[in-house]
């Protein structure tokens, strides 16, 4: 059966595709491997083939999600705001769209809950946090990146499930931006500075392009790849 998969056209590709239309559309939880196979009338052992559980299936997106939130902040860099202010704008807009979003939150609560998962975030963002806070801390080992890295994913946790009923938005914006850039040592005028142009800034909208734009980042990606490999 192994070999018979094998030999389908970028079979893996396609299933990427449309989980990750199902996860961000339907939602992580409520999506299934069953619910897959039959979006794509495959057998449920075609697509375990090549990933074992849905778990799996989330690894791969969160890796793709990362990189296209970091294509994002570059951008925004570009655009004459500074890397602090991008990554500043990057946590903002992913718990404005979590708020919004019952099914970006589930996908990214998903995503911290599951430890194969969350060891790929804190990976991904204990290089990028280093190469923008490392002027604040050019002396810290690596057991101190590590150590505030862990923390700071647990802080960002807790910002994506908190609900507006509980604290309004803005303020849990500027509690959790606050908390963190004091923990990567940003002195408190800056932390100031950089918190209330961000509020000033339409962040709403930028978590929309981010949950909405993602699928067809995935296929783009998907589509390059497959034509690299001709």
């Amino acid at each position: 059966m192994a070999n018979i998969y094998k030999k389908l056209p970028n079979a893996r590709g396609v299933i990427i595709q449309e989980a990750a239309r199902m996860f961000i559309e339907d939602g992580y939880s409520k999506s299934s491997i069953n619910r897959l196979s039959k979006n794509l009338q495959l057998s449920p052992g075609h697509i375990t083939f090549y990933f074992p559980t849905k778990e799996h299936l989330l690894a791969v997106l969160v890796d793709e999600m990362l990189d296209y939130q970091r294509l994002m902040m570059e951008q925004e860099a570009r655009e004459g705001k500074s890397s602090l202010l991008a990554y500043c704008l990057e946590l903002t807009a992913i718990a404005a769209v979590c708020e919004e979003s019952e099914v970006a939150r589930d996908f990214y609560a998903s995503a911290y809950a599951s430890a194969l998962t969350l060891a790929r975030i804190r990976e991904n963002d204990a290089e990028k946090t280093r190469e923008i806070f490392i002027p604040f801390h050019p002396d810290w080992t690596e057991r101190e990146w590590v150590a505030t890295e862990n923390i700071v994913s647990g802080i960002e946790y807790a910002t994506i499930m908190t609900r507006e009923t509980e604290t309004p938005l803005e303020v849990q914006i500027e509690k959790t931006l606050d908390t963190i850039l004091y923990l990567f040592g940003v002195p408190e005028e800056t932390r100031k500075m950089k918190i209330e142009k961000v509020l000033s800034m339409d962040y709403r909208s930028l978590g929309h392009s981010l949950l909405l734009g993602f699928p067809e980042y995935v296929s783009q990606v998907n589509k390059e790849g497959l034509e690299k490999k001709k």
